[in-house]
Formats: structure tokens, sequence, C-alpha cells
């Protein structure tokens, strides 16, 4: 099962839990498995059906340019980072 690891600004909507697991091919379907039993969680995570533009996924400690759509294997770390801008 795929590890997410749930932000501390989110762990209220898991009872306190910083690591989730569930299955899933993708970014996005592993979300959905988890919003099933964390109801909530994925509304944090999006905005206006997309992964909220102030948030960078990472799977397996590297970003993914494909977001939600990022395929991850059974074994695979998510994680959710704040986006970093400026100039």
């Amino acid at each position: 099962m795929a590890r997410v690891i749930v932000p501390s600004l989110m762990r209220d909507i898991t009872d306190g839990a910083s690591e989730l697991t569930a299955t899933g091919g993708s970014v996005l379907s592993v979300l959905e498995a988890l919003d099933q039993e964390w109801p909530g969680l994925l509304d944090r995570l999006l905005l206006d059906g997309e992964l909220d533009p102030a948030l960078v996924v990472l799977v397996d400690g590297r970003p993914v340019a494909l977001g939600l759509h990022a395929p991850v294997e059974a074994e695979s770390e998510i994680r959710f980072l704040p986006a970093i801008g400026g100039g």
C-alpha cells in the first residue's frame, strides 16, 4: 500500500494520524480511497477539482509534474509540501 504523509494542519481530519496507507495506481486514486475513510481529506488538498496551486506533491521524495495524476507503486510514499514562490 502507498503511504501518505499527512501534513500537520490536516491531522484534525485523521484523528491525529501522521501517516495513512491505501492502494491505488495514482496519487488521486490513493487520495480518493483515503477520503472514503477520512471524509474531507481530499477537499483540503483540492481547489476547483485540481491540486491546490499552493501545494506540491512529492512521490518517493521527488516533485512530480503530473501532480494528482502521477503514478504510484504499492510501496510509494506521497507527501504534500507548500509550493515555494518568489523571485
